[in-house]
C-alpha cells in the first residue's frame, strides 16, 4: 500500500513508522527543516532509549509523489486550507484520506444524519475551500488517543497510549474501512472500528477543549489545571455547555465533567499540545477546539456564556503573541 504522510509532526511520524513496519511504502509532504531531516534520516520514532527508523520519499511538492492508496492528514487545523489546495495530485479514484486532527473537523456533518446533516462549519471551513479540495467520498474519520512529542524535526517520541479509532463518516462497515482497520491492527495500533466516528471526536473534544486553552494561557501542566478548585469549576461549566450541545446534535454524553477529569488525571502530569504550540511560537488550534463549539451553540440555540469567556481570553492571549 502506498501511504503519504501529510504533516510529519509527532502524530504523523508515529503513524508513518508503524505503517512502514506493516509493509507500507511511505512518502511524506514536508517543508524546511522537516524535509531535510526526512531526506537524511527517514522517519524516526523514539521510545525510551530505542529508536526506530522508516525510509520515506519526502518532497515539498505533492505532485512529485503521485497518487496514493492512503493519505494521513495529521496537520494542525490552521494549516488545513493549504493542505486542501495541495491534495489533488495525491488523490485517485479509490484513495482514502484519513483525518487524525485535533478538534472538530471540516467534515463533521458529512454522512452524519439529523437536522444539521451537510452543514458547513464556518469556524473550520469558512469559504468551503477544504471541502472542495478533499471530496467527502475520500475521507475516513480518525481519532488518536496517544501522547507524542517531537524531539527534533522528523523524530517523534512516544509517551503513552497507542489507540487509533477509525470509521466511515456514515458509520457504514464498508470493505475499505474493514481493510484499513485490519492494517492498523497489523501495524501495532490499539485499533478500534467505530460505528459513529463523530461521537468519538466529540467525546475527545469534551476533554481537551478546556484543558488545552487554559494551559496555553497559564503555562500550567494538566494536573495543575485540575488541582485548582476555581479553574476546575470553570472548565466543568464549559463542559456542561458542550454536553448540552452534544445532546442537541445527536451525540449525548452520559458522564459528568468530574468523570472526565478522573480520566484525564490517570494520564499523569503532561503538557498539552496547545501549550507546546505556544512555547514553539506556532499558530494555535482555537477554532477547531473552542470557536466551533460557540458556533454549534448558536446553531442549536444552546447558550454558551462560559465557552464564550474561554474563547475570548484564549483568543486574545494568542493574538497578542501573533499565534491566531
Amino acid at each position: 500500500m502506498k501511504v503519504c504522510i501529510y504533516g510529519a509532526g509527532a502524530i504523523g511520524t508515529w503513524i508513518g513508522v508503524l505503517l512502514a513496519g506493516a509493509g507500507c511504502e511511505l512518502s511524506a509532504v514536508a517543508r524546511g527543516a522537516t524535509l531535510d531531516a526526512l531526506r537524511t534520516h527517514g522517519l524516526r520514532l523514539r521510545q525510551g532509549d530505542e529508536e526506530t527508523r522508516a525510509p520515506v520519499r519526502a518532497s515539498s511538492l505533492p505532485g512529485e509523489l503521485g497518487v496514493q492508496d492512503l493519505v494521513i492528514v495529521a496537520v494542525k487545523s490552521p494549516a488545513m486550507a493549504d493542505v486542501a489546495r495541495g491534495m489533488t495530485p495525491l488523490l485517485g479514484e479509490h484513495t482514502m484520506v484519513l483525518s487524525v486532527m485535533n478538534g472538530v473537523p471540516w467534515w463533521f456533518f458529512q454522512g452524519f444524519g439529523g437536522p444539521h446533516a451537510g452543514t458547513r462549519l464556518k469556524a473550520i471551513d469558512p469559504q468551503g475551500r477544504i471541502a472542495r479540495g478533499i471530496p467527502a467520498q475520500h475521507i475516513i474519520g480518525g481519532v488518536v488517543h496517544a501522547s507524542r512529542s517531537l524531539d527534533e524535526p522528523g523524530c517523534a517520541r512516544a509517551h503513552f497510549g497507542k489507540k487509533l479509532i477509525v470509521g466511515e463518516l456514515s458509520g457504514e462497515q464498508t470493505p475499505r474501512i474493514r481493510a484499513l482497520f485490519a492494517l492498523m491492527e497489523k501495524a501495532g495500533f490499539d485499533a478500534v472500528l467505530s460505528e459513529q466516528i463523530q461521537r468519538e471526536i466529540w467525546y475527545k473534544l469534551w476533554g481537551n477543549m478546556t484543558i488545552n486553552p487554559v494551559s496555553a494561557i497559564t503555562g500550567a501542566l494538566s494536573d495543575q489545571v485540575l488541582d485548582d478548585d476555581l479553574v476546575r469549576g470553570f472548565i466543568s461549566r464549559v463542559m456542561l455547555e458542550a454536553r448540552d450541545i452534544g445532546s442537541m446534535i445527536g451525540i449525548p454524553i452520559d458522564q459528568d465533567p468530574q468523570d472526565r477529569h478522573l480520566v484525564t488525571r490517570k494520564l499523569g502530569s503532561f503538557k498539552t499540545s496547545m501549550l507546546q504550540d505556544v512555547e514553539a511560537g506556532k499558530p494555535v488550534e482555537l477554532d477547531a477546539l473552542v470557536t466551533v463549539v460557540k458556533e454549534l451553540g448558536e446553531l442549536t440555540a444552546v447558550p454558551t456564556p462560559y465557552t464564550d469567556v474561554l474563547l475570548g481570553l484564549s483568543r486574545l492571549h494568542a493574538r497578542v503573541r501573533g499565534l491566531y
